[in-house]
């Protein structure tokens, strides 16, 4: 049945209609936001999966058509996932996953299409709406409705859904998604704000929130629709016991194992106490094992929330607000242009810098339009650094997140593309993980950085924090392990410098955290921030005044826009040689700004002076070396710099009367001329009789007055 909802939301239109397109799905919904549509779908089977989660795909697509575009390269067809694709998938993933009763088993999906595409509106926030109302409007047990908004800071005012171009001069670009009663979801990056400011911003995104799940309850309230049911979690009340009297005292053994290699000691004896627990019950009593095996680990788990809540205390000894020890390296490997490795806890990253041109940018064609990128952040998770043997392959959708999470949180202090005009690539290499890497590769990248002689603004870091939470008490954690991250109820990333936040990253797995918590966490994890900065400035107090020998020098200089054409040459020819000669790169810019590459100066030095030979321009009372390139009655035109032409007039060719021109010059003779005026058209006079008398006479006039007049022979 065909329903329609609106709302006014940050100065436009949001629409949201369900029963018109892809009826076939389990719920579907189309969402307008000015110009861009976006339609979204959810199905689940019916069926099952015998899996330990929840087997749910989350595929977000940008459909070139949807901006008037025709997709560029050889192959005329969207393929792959592109990068902004795939963040956007973990956008509409991440707060929608932790809501589905614990135990559902049946493989979901959600699938957004942008439709049509406003080249000044990012289309994320209205898929995530989308997969929203879509599963509202199904008959899948998903029981909460959530709204999704971006909340930008321009000029110090808060604004719900800035545009791109507003985006690009604000001081900061959140998405939150949540339900009514709690913020589930947060991405954020910053040019360091204020805690108060991020809380103020998080509390008005909210509010927003809340309009567009109205709405979308709204839409429901208007169509019959009844829910699958969810069978409750069967359990085994003899096996649970057992496990629970068998597995209790080891278990909080194995947990509260310290030390420096306390994850592997802690999962070695994890490992071994389940396989003792499992012996308990016949190999030839599959489903009892199972039961059991599943009671352990929430046996596990309530005894990590009573050690936190009730001993106030964590498995490792740590205080709450207490930094795992920090170590760091600097300049460990030879040839690369900037090393660092960085080292929390069981955490460790290895991060490199490599510096380019601007032809080593990225290319981006989107549905915004082409564009590039001097900066970008790759993040690497091989499976060694937690002990684990798999493929090796591209990067997952994980992977891409928790890079493109460091890359925001470094961005905003770098220097500007005037300053040091150089693309820069960070690459971090995760070589153990025990909590939050993705903070470690911050720190690293930063380190890294200076390392390279790269003059960032001010050094950052960042930090992963952690909530438990049962009733009124809660207690939030700094610096959280794996098994923190794992059992606890919140992961809060925050990174930044000692002014503000730069970045913020939060998944919460409760029904609610008040602006009371939410301070305390911020507070805390700037305390955190801050002992980090500490502990790297130890290393590194600033970046190196040169950059490495095996990067590539940038020299810059100015040439006058016409002679932009003339450094080019025909389909690119003089460039070309010039970059052959020389082994350098050379880029051009539309304002006449021009970037010679290299690393021997040398080479530099030589190519700059070919280029200023180019477009030198010529100067009255200046001597040149010129070339004859065409000879008429009544002169000669000569070249006297590369494509500047002057004519050499008959009169003055020498000091007396010359019959025919062609007597005295023909075309290719090289002769010394002289400037002697460059009109307001840029016509050149040129003469060589005036550097035949100064030749005839080397000290000029003003000699032959201060030696007197010559005496008669």
């Amino acid at each position: 049945m065909y329903e329609k909802t609106s709302l006014s939301l940050g100065g436009r239109e949001l629409s949201i209609e369900t029963g018109r397109m892809a009826k076939q799905a389990d719920g579907a919904a189309m969402v307008r936001y000015g110009d861009t549509v976006v339609l979204v779908t959810a199905c689940s089977e019916r069926t099952p999966k015998d899996t330990s989660f929840l087997p749910l795909m989350c595929d977000y697509r940008e459909y070139t058509y949807a901006a008037g575009k025709i997709p560029g390269g050889f192959f005329k067809r969207e393929g792959r996932p592109t990068e902004k694709e795939i963040l956007t998938s973990r956008l509409i993933d991440r707060p929608i996953r932790p809501l589905f009763a614990s135990h559902y088993r049946c493989e979901t999906q959600i699938v957004a299409m942008v439709l049509s595409a406003e080249p000044e509106i990012n289309p994320d926030v209205v898929a995530m709406v989308g997969a929203s109302a879509a599963l509202h409007c199904s008959d899948i047990p998903f029981e909460h409705v959530l709204g999704a908004v971006r909340v930008g800071l321009i000029d110090g005012q808060l604004t719900i859904n800035p545009t791109l171009p507003e985006i690009e001069r604000s001081d900061l670009n959140l998405i939150i998604s949540a339900t009514d009663e709690a913020v589930l979801m947060v991405e954020a990056g910053a040019r360091e704000v204020t805690e108060d400011q991020m809380i103020d911003a998080l509390e008005f995104g909210h509010n927003a929130c809340r309009e567009i799940i109205r709405a979308i309850r709204d839409l429901g309230s208007r169509q019959n629709i009844e829910r699958r049911k969810v069978e409750p979690l069967q359990t085994n009340p003899e096996v649970e016991e057992k496990v629970s009297r068998h597995a209790t005292d080891k278990i909080k053994r194995a947990l509260q194992t310290a030390g420096s290699d306390g994850k592997i000691a802690s999962e070695t004896l994890m490992r071994e106490y389940l396989d003792e627990t499992l012996e308990l019950f016949p190999e030839e009593e599959d489903e009892q094992r199972a039961d059991a095996a599943s009671a352990f680990g929430r046996v596990k788990e309530q005894i990590f929330r009573d050690i936190v809540l009730n001993q106030r205390t964590r498995p490792d000894g740590r205080a709450f607000d207490q930094i795992r020890t920090v170590t760091s390296e600097v300049s460990l490997l030879p040839r690369t242009h900037g090393s660092a490795l960085f080292t929390r806890g069981e955490t460790q990253a290895l991060v490199t810098v490599t510096l380019g041109t601007s032809e080593d940018s990225q290319r981006i064609d989107d549905l915004t339009g082409d564009s590039s990128k001097s900066f970008m952040l790759h993040y690497n998770f091989p499976p060694f650094s937690v002990g684990e043997v798999r493929f090796l392959r591209g990067p997952g959708r994980r992977e891409i997140g928790h890079g493109a999470l460091a890359e925001r949180a470094i961005l905003p202090v770098l220097p500007s593309d005037e300053q040091f005009p150089y693309t820069i690539r960070i690459v971090s290499d995760i070589l153990e993980s025990n909590g939050s890497s993705s903070m470690a590769t911050v720190c690293g990248g930063i380190m890294a950085l200076q390392d390279a002689g790269v003059p960032i603004r001010q050094p950052v870091a960042g930090v992963a924090m952690g909530l438990v939470k049962e009733g009124e008490r809660y207690a939030v954690l700094s610096d959280i392990a794996g098994v923190e991250d794992h059992y606890g109820d919140m992961d809060f990333k925050v990174a930044g410098s000692k002014d503000g936040i730069t970045a913020l990253q939060m998944d919460i797995k409760i029904g609610g955290v008040t602006r009371q918590i939410m301070s305390e966490a911020l507070r805390q994890a700037r305390e955190g921030r801050l002992f980090i900065l500490d502990r790297m400035a130890e290393t590194l107090t600033a970046s190196r005044e040169k950059i490495s020998q095996f990067a590539p020098r940038i020299t810059t200089i100015n040439i006058p826009v016409d002679k932009i054409g003339g450094v080019i040459g025909p389909g690119g020819k003089v460039i070309r040689g010039i970059t052959e000669e020389f082994g350098v790169k050379i880029d051009i810019e539309d304002d006449g700004s021009v970037r010679i590459f290299a690393t021997d100066g040398e080479a530099a030095d030589a190519a700059i002076r070919r280029i200023e030979e180019i477009t030198a321009t010529a100067q009255e009372g200046k001597t040149y070396l010129g070339k004859v390139v065409k000879v008429v009655d009544f002169g000669a035109f000569v070249e006297i710099l590369p494509g500047t032409e002057g004519l050499l007039h008959i009169s003055e060719i020498a000091n007396r009367h010359i019959p025919n021109i062609r007597d005295e010059v023909r075309v290719g003779d090289k002769i010394l001329v002289k400037v002697l005026k460059v009109d307001a058209a840029g016509k050149i006079r040129l003469s060589r009789r005036a550097v035949l008398d100064e030749q005839a006479n080397p000290r000029g006039p003003e000699s032959d007055e201060k030696r007197g007049p010559r005496q008669p022979a």
